[in-house]
């Protein structure tokens, strides 16, 4: 018997080189997912504490959620899902309030939105506030033009839904308030407002005194909740991206560690021959691997695990940055992401260790050194069968990524058909790198030399070569398949609303009404059109929605209508884009952005959708139903000039021309790209780590080049010239699998099978990636050369 773990330790030993890039890609595994996990767990519990609500015990506002009923198999459940808009309540609420036993005071809160100079739209509230205002100076609201904000001028003017408005500054504290009054004038809906705390009672018998209505009671840290309309989007947000970047990462981390540990035991092939040959058992071996796996794991995923949780938190901080979560959603920091990352990491270690070890402990003893002292000519016909059936799973999936034509549906399937591809070239990288040798050693020859040395060595070593391409094909197709996905969506939008908007004029971010209205009586003016834009949710799918005025639209905007009419727009209709399924004639029931439910009938089928919204409705119905109802505004006026509209507007409101509508950086899409960069970097990190290893388990024969004659800067030469043929090689591949994924997404997505792929950032990926591979090879390399090759020679029998 083989006294195992004083094997192993000998083993971990004696060839830290090998282990130290396992040890480097379970780190980066551990902490790539963990960050992910995090952000999931953040999504799943995290609360946000109350604000302006933290004074009153209880409060009563509108549901943030909308609830719907789904029947499935005679059995009823509830889906939840959160709304894009505050929901009002009846104003008449407090005085049902009021009547419960216990209750000492009760106070009505009314928002409303406004623009202020050097802010840009924010929210006032009326100075009857659920928590005591510490005022810096001054005094409260108490006439129709008096106003306390953060500010010390004397006078201000900001738009309000109403249109301009003046106010004398009575205060300064930390948000706008006015008086009761003018809020409720401010805020455009007579009859309701938007919260009521109670001083005072049970809040199960408030509950059932506003039993019946849509207004919801709320204690505690769930006061928070209703306080912040946007937390709820947020929490999805963080669960849906937390789990598409962590299942991305794992599986790019399962390739990675797999490659990993496939060239670290090809690199002891002849260490495990010599043990098989001296009797060892086939399971003694998995065994022995699987425990070095087990332990290389636990030494390398703990501290990952941990390094992961301070890049969670960085994460989430861009993401506040970019304004996709709400500052005050603290990041969650609990076991269980650490946890989960250190297990699934070590279990892929166990894996990829026994996975790899297969063909050599499978061998009879006296086969063994053999086949460990000669590179086997064929591949098992397993391993062929798995690479075909990876091949096949990524075609069905590429035609699968051309039927859909949501982001929530395309978004998980394109990295997996990128990453199936891609596991189908670490299958299948043998006798692909053999071709590849083929073809790549003709110029090589023709160049003499080190060069026709460094051919030699490409086709002797077929495997060598399969294990290194594999990280260099992962990491450029997965960069080229995250990035340019991103792009390809924008560019599409961005080209769809640029086409689109045929108006003259646009104005915006938040035009009043009022506004709108007196440009509609300027001499030479055809048509403006009013737009806001939100989201909606159905049971099954959110949307976005853009809320337009019918009247004189086909003047300003163009949504490349393909079935019915937009003529027809109008109460109780809306338009839809193609590709989600549904036609003209539909009546699709939904609820709008403060959780109303409505039924529209589809009157138009429209192919901008990416540009404009998946649907676009009435601008008096979304309007109404959102938290603010001023938006953009598209003129249409040929031979008017800008002055002499301007003329018409009041001060504060921007007037460009339609080529300057939807620019500048999304945040999201920001957040997005970062996220998306570290699982690039990841793949990066995992390239240049088994380059690495490849160079440092070569030393042995870097000797022997250097006994039989052969400079230092022979053999660096050689290996440049091998680094470049495996670049080219890996670019080929990754660039292919690359176009043929973003195609089959672009098909899908935006209609024409043409991705948005910028040449400087191909250029960029690429020759990144080749610089990469380029270091990772030379470091080792001299590092090697520098010792006495007979030493070498010597410590390596």
């Amino acid at each position: 018997m083989i006294p195992a773990n004083s094997m192993i330790l000998s083993t971990l030993r004696y060839r830290r080189a090998a282990f130290a890039g396992a040890f480097v890609a379970l780190f980066f595994a551990a902490a790539l997912v963990t960050a992910c996990g995090t952000l999931m767990d953040t999504g799943l519990r995290g609360t946000v504490k109350p604000v302006r609500y933290s004074g009153a015990p209880i409060v009563v506002a509108g549901d943030p959620q909308t609830h719907f009923l789904k029947h499935k198999k005679g059995k009823t459940k509830e889906k939840s899902k959160p709304n894009a808009a505050r929901a009002w309540i009846p104003a008449d609420l407090a005085a049902r309030v009021r009547t419960v036993p216990g209750v000492r005071r009760v106070v009505s809160e009314v928002a409303f939105p406004l623009v202020m100079p050097g802010v840009g739209a924010t929210e006032g509230y009326s100075w009857e506030p659920l928590t005591p205002v510490r005022l810096r100076s001054g005094r409260a609201p108490q006439a129709a033009d008096e106003i306390v904000l953060d500010s010390t001028a004397a006078k201000v003017t900001v738009l309000t839904a109403g249109g301009p408005r003046t106010y004398r500054v009575v205060g300064v504290a930390d948000r706008p308030y006015v008086a009761p009054d003018e809020a409720r004038r401010l805020s455009g809906r007579p009859g309701q407002v938007s919260a009521i705390g109670v001083w005072g009672g049970d809040p199960k018998a408030v509950e059932q005194a506003v039993k019946g209505t849509n207004a919801t009671v709320a204690t505690g840290d769930d006061r928070g909740r209703v306080e912040f309309a946007g937390v709820g989007a947020a929490r999805t947000k963080l669960l849906s991206m937390g789990g598409a970047l962590g299942g991305t990462a794992l599986i790019v981390a399962l390739l990675a560690v797999v490659g990993t540990f496939g060239l670290a035991i090809q690199q002891r092939e002849r260490e495990l021959a010599m043990l098989r040959a001296v009797a060892a058992t086939p399971r003694q071996l998995r065994r022995m691997l699987g425990r070095e796996a087990l332990l290389v794991g636990a030494l390398a995923t703990v501290p990952g695990a941990l390094a992961g949780l301070p890049l969670g938190g960085w994460l989430h901080g861009r993401m506040v940055a970019g304004d996709v979560i709400p500052a005050n959603l603290p990041l969650i920091t609990g076991p269980f992401p650490p946890l989960a990352a250190a297990a699934a990491t070590v279990l892929s270690a166990w894996l990829a260790a026994r996975v790899s070890a297969r063909r050599i402990t499978r061998l009879r003893p006296v086969e063994a050194l053999g086949e460990a002292a000669l590179t086997p000519a064929r591949v098992p016909v397993a391993r062929l069968v798995a690479g075909v059936a990876a091949v096949a799973g990524g075609i069905v999936l590429s035609v699968v990524l051309r039927s859909v034509h949501t982001d929530a549906a395309a978004g998980p399937l394109t990295p997996l058909t990128a990453l199936l591809f891609t596991m189908a070239v670490a299958l299948l990288g043998p006798p692909l790198a053999r071709a590849a040798v083929a073809v790549a050693a003709v110029p090589l020859r023709a160049s003499g030399g080190t060069g026709e040395l460094a051919a030699a060595n490409l086709r002797t070593s077929a495997r060598r070569l399969a294990a290194v391409i594999t990280p260099l094909t992962l990491m450029i197709a997965m960069s080229g398949t995250l990035l340019f996905a991103q792009s390809t969506l924008t560019g599409a939008a961005e080209a769809q609303a640029r086409t689109g908007t045929i108006a003259d004029f646009r104005l915006g971010p938040a035009v009043p009404a009022p506004a709108a209205e007196a440009l509609r009586g300027v001499a030479g003016v055809r048509a403006v059109t009013e737009v806001v834009h939100s989201r909606v949710r159905a049971m099954n799918s959110p949307y976005s929605v853009q809320g337009v005025t019918p009247a004189g639209l086909s003047s300003t905007m163009d949504l490349d209508v393909r079935d019915g009419s937009l003529d027809r727009l109008g109460a109780g209709t809306m338009a839809v884009r193609s590709g989600i399924g549904m036609k003209v004639g539909d009546d699709v029931a939904f609820a709008l952005p403060d959780g109303t439910r409505v039924t529209q009938k589809v009157v138009a089928v429209y192919a901008r959708g990416l540009g404009f919204g998946d649907l676009t409705l009435p601008y008096d119905l979304v309007a109404a139903h959102s938290d603010s109802p001023m938006g953009t505004v598209l003129v249409s006026a040929p031979g008017v000039r800008a002055d002499t509209l301007r003329r018409a507007l009041p001060p504060g409101i921007a007037l460009a021309t339609p080529a300057e509508a939807n620019k500048g950086a999304n945040g999201a899409s920001a957040v997005n790209y970062l996220a998306l960069g570290l699982i690039v970097a990841f793949a990066g990190i995992a390239m240049v780590n088994t380059l690495a290893m490849a160079v440092a388990g070569r030393s042995r024969e870097l000797a022997l080049l250097r006994l039989a004659g052969a400079t230092r800067r022979q053999v660096l030469r050689m290996l440049r010239w091998e680094t470049l043929a495996v670049a080219v090689v890996g670019t080929v591949l990754g660039t292919a699998i690359t176009f043929w994924t973003l195609v089959n997404y672009s098909a899908g997505m935006t209609g024409a099978s043409a991705p948005h792929v910028p040449a400087l950032g191909v250029v960029g990926i690429i020759a990144t990636a080749t610089l990469l591979a380029l270091a990772a090879t030379a470091l080792p390399a001299r590092a090697a050369l520098r010792a006495d090759p007979t030493r070498t020679l010597a410590a390596r029998d």
